[in-house]
Parts: C-alpha cells; sequence; structure tokens
C-alpha cells in the first residue's frame, strides 16, 4: 500500500527524461501566489489547471509550489493535490482533473484513500497502549495471539516489519483480473492473517526490515484483543477524536468514499484507465483502509512530531529504526509505523500509502513545523527501469516545499539528486504494473 515502485518516493530526483504523458495535460495555469491570501480551499475554475493559494508570510515559496504541482499533471498524472505547511503559513493546491468522464478539477480538500499512513495510525494507537501498560511491545507475540503465534516474533517487530512473516496481499492479488473480481468482496482479518503466515518467511525474525501488510492486520487483531474494541473504533478513540480529525475514518464495508473525492485509475488491459474507488477495503483493514485529506494528515502527523499525542518514551521508541536498505542506511529508516527518509535539506519523517488507484505521501520535518501531503489519483503505472517524469517532478515538488526550490535544484555529479530507496511495494503482484495510455484531457 506504498506508491509504485521509484515512483513518488524519487524524492527530487528531477530528471529530463522524455515519455509518452498518461494524460496530454493543457499547460497549468495558477492563481497568483505568494501575495497575502488567507489560507484557504484553491481556485476551481473547471479546466483541470494547477490553482493554489499563496502563503500569508511568504515563507512558503508559493509560486514554485503553484509550478511544481502543475509539472506533475504536466508529465502525465491525471490529478494531484497537495496541502503544504511552515508554521502557521499554509499552501494548498490542485493540478488536473479528478474525473476523466467528466472533467471535474482536482481540488485540495478531497477525501483520499491514503493506504499505509494507516500503519501509523494504528502504531499510535499500540504506543499509546504501551505507554499505559496494556502492551509489551517486547513481548511474543504469541502473548496475546497464540494462535499465530511465531517463535521469536514480537510485537514491535510487526511495527517495524523485521518479523519475517510473508505478506498476503501478493497472493490476494496477483493480476489486475483479480483487483475487479474481487472488489466487492469483504475479507475478515483472520483469512488476510493465515494467507500471510502460509506464506516463505522472508528472514529471521529481527534480521531486518521486510515490508509485510500481514503484519499490520496482526497489529490490529493484538488492539482488538487487548481492549476489547474493533480496531477501527480504538483508532478512532485514541489518536482520530482527540486530534479532531473529521474527515478521517476507517469505511469498513462501505465501498464509496463518503466525502467529496477523485476517481481512482489503474492502467487496464484495453490500453484505457480504469476507475476503483468504489471498492470494498477489508483487503486493507488496519494495513492501509484508512480515508483521510491532506488537511487531517498534516494535522495528525504534526500533533505526533510535536509531542501531543504520545509520551516521549513512546515517541522516542517509535523513532528508533532500522535501515530501510542494509547497503544505503544513511538513505532512510524505519521505526514502528514511522519512516524517515534524507533529502535535500534534511532528515524528513512520515509514511506514505497506495491503494488501487489512489496514492498518498506525507512528509514532514522532524518537530513537524515544515510539512508536506500530495495525494495523485493514477497507480501502479511505473514499469520498473523506465523513464519516470511524473516520479522526477513529484520528487521536486515534496522537496520544494520541504526545503524550498534551491533544494529541488541541486543536483549531485550526475546531474540528479540520489534516489531514496523504496520502503515499500506497492500491492499486490508485479503483474498489475502496466506502462500508462495517453490520454486527451477532456474538453473544457
Amino acid at each position: 500500500m506504498h506508491l509504485s515502485r521509484r515512483d513518488l518516493l524519487l524524492a527530487g530526483a528531477g530528471t529530463a527524461l522524455a515519455a509518452t504523458p498518461l494524460l496530454a495535460a493543457a499547460p497549468a495555469t495558477a492563481a497568483p501566489a505568494g501575495a497575502a491570501t488567507p489560507a484557504g480551499p484553491a481556485a476551481a475554475d473547471g479546466s483541470g489547471a494547477a490553482t493554489g493559494s499563496g502563503a500569508a508570510a511568504g515563507r512558503l515559496p508559493a509560486d514554485a509550489l503553484d509550478a511544481g504541482i502543475g509539472a506533475i499533471t504536466d508529465t502525465g498524472m491525471v490529478g494531484a493535490f497537495a496541502e503544504a505547511r511552515d508554521g502557521r503559513d499554509r499552501w494548498r493546491g490542485a493540478s488536473g482533473v479528478a474525473d476523466l468522464d467528466t472533467g471535474r478539477s482536482m481540488r485540495p480538500g478531497f477525501q483520499h484513500r491514503v493506504g499505509s499512513i494507516t500503519k501509523t495510525f494504528v502504531a499510535a494507537t499500540l504506543l499509546r497502549l504501551a505507554g499505559e501498560g496494556r502492551v509489551a511491545l517486547d513481548a511474543p507475540l504469541g502473548h496475546y495471539l497464540p494462535q499465530y503465534a511465531v517463535p521469536g516474533v514480537t510485537v514491535a517487530m510487526l511495527l517495524n516489519h523485521t518479523s519475517g512473516i510473508g505478506d498476503y496481499d501478493t497472493v490476494l492479488f496477483t493480476s489486475g483480473y483479480d483487483v475487479e473480481r474481487l472488489r466487492f468482496t469483504t475479507f475478515p482479518p483472520d483469512q488476510l492473517a493465515r494467507i500471510g503466515l502460509g506464506e516463505p518467511r522472508t528472514g529471521a525474525p529481527g534480521a531486518g526490515f521486510a515490508y509485510s501488510n500481514t503484519n499490520y492486520i496482526l497489529a490490529g487483531l493484538v488492539v482488538e484483543r487487548v481492549t476489547g474494541r474493533s480496531a477501527a473504533d480504538e483508532v478512532h478513540r485514541r489518536v482520530i477524536r482527540p486530534l479532531g480529525l473529521r474527515q478521517t475514518y476507517f469505511p469498513g464495508r462501505r465501498t464509496r468514499i463518503a466525502g467529496p473525492h477523485s476517481k481512482a485509475y489503474l492502467p487496464w488491459y484495453d490500453g484505457q484507465l480504469r476507475d476503483f474507488s468504489v471498492a470494498n477495503m477489508s483487503w486493507a483493514w488496519t494495513a492501509g483502509a484508512l480515508v483521510s485529506t491532506a488537511e487531517d494528515l498534516n494535522r495528525f502527523f504534526r500533533a505526533l512530531l510535536g509531542g501531543r499525542l504520545l509520551r516521549p518514551a513512546e515517541l522516542a521508541r517509535m523513532r528508533t529504526t532500522v535501515p530501510l536498505d542494509p547497503a544505503q542506511p544513511e538513505a532512510g529508516g524505519y521505526g514502528l509505523g514511522l519512516l524517515w527518509l534524507a533529502l535535500p535539506g534534511g532528515r524528513f519523517w512520515g509514511h506514505d500509502g497506495v491503494v488501487f488507484g489512489h496514492a498518498t505521501i506525507s512528509l514532514h520535518a522532524p518537530d513537524g513545523s515544515r510539512q508536506v501531503t500530495l495525494g495523485t489519483n493514477v497507480t501502479h503505472y511505473q514499469v520498473p527501469g523506465q523513464p519516470d517524469p511524473i516520479g522526477a517532478a513529484t520528487g521536486a515538488f515534496l522537496v520544494t516545499a520541504l526545503s524550498g526550490p534551491a533544494a529541488a535544484r541541486s543536483r549531485g555529479a550526475t546531474g540528479e539528486l540520489p534516489a531514496t530507496p523504496t520502503p515499500t511495494p506497492a500491492p499486490g503482484g508485479p503483474a498489475l504494473v502496466r506502462p500508462a495510455p495517453a490520454l486527451v484531457r477532456p474538453p473544457r
């Protein structure tokens, strides 16, 4: 439930590679930026062009952010929206279209399926329980869930993906046809857990980072065993409600997103894009079913990293990481549901997520003061080893939001910014990935 392959986590890898765009977008235009405009929803003119609102104090590079989000759709993404913050200053913007059939514009306040960012919410819930003495992070998994016991695996190993337990979603979704066939199927968590536990082990417990969605299905079951409540209710009670995240929720068996939202596109076998915004998300549950907005995610991470959600000891444990890639330990690390990436301008914390058609990335300064959350509406388009201009434009936008235009323009000896490791795979098997079709923007 992460951004596909190296696409949106190529933060700042601003290459000049050419490729056929996914959407032949009209040149992006932006509302006047950098002026003393109040933070609020971006204007929409129905054209699908980039729109934004400038930061009142001018600390956020509003003009560059307007141009940057437009570049994401100029290079091929159908639609993108984002919110960036620097202290009390806020920029919100969107570019492209939310619905190819109607030409409806993307908007920065849309609800979005945020995939594996769900994991940070679930980990925070377990850490709050740990702070109350109700969960021991270093206790064996079998202490809480004897029916799923794996020798040597602890609760903490579930949260930082060092358990060695296999992934269930690559078994469920081996092709796009499986995504279509199972889109309205309800999967109980026990079924998901047993599929993952039946897969070959990726390594010995604690040996190293190996991402598996099964870990967070088991984490959700631990929450339920300890509290006697549903995991969704407990996350809402301990995280979502106290922070006032009014547009963040688990959909349960509801197949439709409750509020205004974008379609969710996958490249399909007929050379078109197919919408999967209506789907039963029980297959993702506590590993990736959450719906949220850019504003709510920024508020959540600001509270988390600022120490308002967890006690110091639990936040420090959450930020204790293992390398994403042992060959590049300086590039990124994964803690308890929280990752960091070394980008131009420093180390930034957060998470990313992808489900079928919706991708999200949320990155933040260590204290939560500088933030950016970005959502896009096409996934599984990037063929490994092929040029990815969308990923390059996305990376440049993220670095601009976090560190400024100068950092985004910086280049190494090869003329590119260093690529970050990919923390998590996209859901499903590799056969789901298909080259993006070339489409024409609907008439205005």
